[in-house]
């Protein structure tokens, strides 16, 4: 083989290597290219996600104050239990003290 048709042989395998190289570019971006209707159906499918998490977020607040509202109103409502008990509690003993001193009236 001559210098001449070494350059050429060279030559062609480089411009093959070339081609191949470039097809394979070309491959491979067709494959990875993301088409416009794929772009708008993932910034919709973003904003719905936004859309949820803020829902979500409104819904844990408006638990949390419900939840504050209940723990209250039970506090309320334990307090006037005892309250209540309490009431009872010294209604029964002075129930008790007037029925002793009637016993101690009526027998005397």
């Amino acid at each position: 083989m001559n210098r001449t048709e070494f350059i050429f042989a060279t030559a062609v395998i480089l411009f093959v290597a070339f081609c191949v190289g470039w097809f394979a570019n070309w491959l491979v971006h067709r494959f990875i290219r993301v088409s416009q209707s794929d772009v708008g159906e993932l910034e919709k499918m973003a904003q719905e996600l936004h859309e949820a998490e803020e829902t979500r977020d409104q819904a844990i607040t408006y638990l949390q104050q419900r939840e504050a509202e209940l723990t209250n109103q039970l506090s309320q409502t334990e307090a006037e239990l005892a309250a209540t008990m309490d009431g009872l509690r010294e209604a029964r003993q002075e129930a008790e003290q007037l029925r002793t001193h009637l016993e101690r009236v009526g027998s005397g």
